[in-house]
Order: C-alpha cells, then sequence, then structure tokens
C-alpha cells in the first residue's frame, strides 16, 4: 500500500472515532486537574515554582484535527494564576527556551511574570536554555537574575516584519486576486502584490516603535551602559559569556545554579522543594521533563515533521529566524 493510501486510511479511521465516539479519547482524560509535583529537595517553609517557556511565543494555541496545544500565554497566565493560591512559593525560575515569538505574546507575558511578582514579592530568576533570543530574552526581563548556560544563544533585541509574498508563484500559474478596499493601504501586507514605497515607510515605522519598546524595557530592567545598549540594538545575538560582559545576563552556570540562585535570593534553605505544575506527574521528573503544557499534550496520531519549516504568519515579530530573514 502507499503511503498516501496509509495516511488517507489514519484519517478515515480517526474521523470515524470522532463521529461514533466523541467522549471517547484513546489518550485518557484530557480534562484532569492541574497537580504540583516535586523536582527536588524535601525543606519545608518555602518552595520555588519552575515554569517553562519553550518553543515559539505565541498568543494562539494548536487546535487541530490530531493536536491541541494550549498557546504559551495561556499556559504562563495558568501556572502564574494557580501560584498566586500557594503562599509558600517564595521564589519564581523561568526555565526559558525559545528563539521568541509574536511581539503581543511576549509582552503580555512579560506583564503577566510583572503582575505575578508585584503582587506576590516572590523572587524572580530567569534560566535560560539553549536558545532564548528576541522574544525568548524578552520573557526574562522580569527576572531578578538571569543565569544562562554556558552554551545558550541570546540577545536578538529587536523586531522582524515577516511578509510573505506569493504573487510570482500566482503569475506564473495565472491565477490572480480583485481586491476592492476602502483606503489605499487597507490591503497593506497583501501576499498578492509588491509593497509601496509608502507602505514600506509604514512598515518600517511599526517596526521602529515596537524595538523602541523592547529596547526600552531592556534599558529600564538591566541598566546597561550606553556602549554595551548601542551593541544590544544592532539586534544580533550573543553567546552567553558575550551576554554577561554586555549585561545582558547575570551569571553563567548550569541549571541547579540557577536553582540554587532562586532559593538563594529568597532566603530559602538549600534544600527548599523546587516544584512544577502538571496534569500527569513523572515517577522521576526532573529539571529537565517536560512543561506542564507538553505533559497534557496527546502526540499526534499524525505528523509530517513540517513544523519548523513552515514560516510563522504575516506579522510582527520578536523573533530570531535567520534562515527566513534572508
Amino acid at each position: 500500500m502507499s503511503r498516501t493510501r496509509v495516511i488517507a486510511c489514519l484519517c478515515a479511521l480517526c474521523l470515524v472515532l470522532t463521529a461514533c465516539a466523541p467522549s471517547f479519547s484513546v489518550f485518557g482524560p484530557a480534562n484532569r486537574p492541574y497537580r504540583e509535583q516535586t523536582l527536588s529537595g524535601s525543606a519545608g517553609g518555602g518552595k520555588v515554582l519552575m515554569i517553562s517557556i519553550d518553543g515559539l511565543i505565541s498568543e494562539h494555541g494548536s487546535q487541530g484535527f490530531l493536536r491541541n496545544r494550549p498557546s504559551t500565554v495561556e499556559s504562563v497566565a495558568t501556572q502564574l494564576r494557580l501560584a498566586r493560591r500557594d503562599k509558600d512559593i517564595k521564589a519564581l525560575l523561568i526555565k526559558v527556551d525559545s528563539p521568541g515569538g509574536t511581539v503581543t505574546a511576549s509582552d503580555v507575558i512579560y506583564h503577566e511574570i510583572m503582575a505575578y511578582k508585584k503582587v506576590s514579592g516572590v523572587k524572580v530568576v530567569t534560566a535560560m536554555m539553549g536558545m532564548a533570543a528576541s522574544g525568548g530574552y524578552y520573557v526574562s526581563l522580569p527576572a531578578d537574575r538571569i543565569c544562562a548556560l554556558p552554551t545558550t544563544i541570546t540577545g536578538s533585541v529587536g523586531v522582524i516584519f515577516l511578509e510573505p509574498r506569493v504573487a510570482g508563484l500566482l503569475d506564473k500559474i495565472g491565477v490572480g486576486v480583485d481586491v476592492s478596499k476602502s483606503g489605499a493601504q487597507k490591503d497593506m501586507g497583501s501576499p498578492f502584490r509588491p509593497a509601496t514605497e509608502e507602505e514600506k515607510r509604514l512598515t518600517d515605522e511599526l517596526v521602529k516603535a515596537e524595538a523602541e519598546r523592547f529596547t526600552g524595557l531592556v534599558r529600564e530592567r538591566r541598566r546597561l551602559s550606553p556602549e554595551a545598549m548601542a551593541t544590544v540594538a544592532t539586534a544580533r545575538v550573543f553567546t552567553a559569556e558575550q551576554a554577561r560582559k554586555l549585561g545582558l545576563v547575570d551569571s553563567v552556570g548550569y541549571l541547579e545554579n540557577a536553582v540554587a540562585e532562586a532559593r538563594s535570593l529568597a532566603g530559602l534553605p538549600p534544600d527548599a522543594r523546587v516544584v512544577s505544575y502538571r496534569r500527569d506527574p513523572a515517577p522521576e521528573a526532573s529539571y529537565y521533563s517536560a512543561g506542564m503544557e507538553a505533559q497534557q499534550t496527546p502526540p499526534a496520531l499524525l505528523s509530517l515533521g513540517l513544523e519548523g519549516l513552515l514560516p510563522p504568519r504575516a506579522g510582527l515579530y520578536y523573533l530570531w529566524m535567520p534562515g527566513l530573514a534572508r
């Protein structure tokens, strides 16, 4: 049987299961409440909550026939709402591994963390993993201390406007698009025609405004020297050690060092508990275990492995994705 026919059969089977048994789930109950899981430590009297921010930061969840995953914004906001009810949480450790994402999602997460910090009075530490660039750095800014791995890539403090173009392809296959609009710029950013010089100017203004917001927060939160700020504003990425010398991060080490920093800042003992929220607590979870939403998301029945090859939708991004910037 050909691969195409196999895929078609799988899709048909899923449709039948969905239609015939809407309450049935081969993955088990999907609405179990979140439960706290201890990752390390045993001392009472206070604990550190670890929240993971992984992958593309977006305000849009992935909802489809084969996969359902809440957005990054929803995931973080849900965990912080749970944390507000627990007065034993004395420190928040944000584990970031992300190239960034949309301007809005990055800013909302920054706002949510700052609001929780203000209400709770907890200390916040960011632990950067392989990448914490652009929006990944933006969501790190609420931290009292930022720790990076020796191999972390960070920085990219800037904005990119992604605008796919398909006009040339449509011309080749003889397809056109008719547009009726109420104003000259109503279809600005349309993929079906080249941008005008005026539209390019307006887009540059949007990019500049959002970039100034980003650099303004970096200036406010990190207190960089004018020379360091000028280097950061080029929107380039940095190694962990380069970022430390510039003042973008405070220390370079490993995740256990970030945990120790969080305990110390909060005045907790060295063996204070580190916890996370999960729907299905793993028997032997560690600091590197998947975060809350990865735990709750069932595996896709069908995966073509194309997610990383598809460009994001048009718009403004705090994102480091050099393959799309050429």
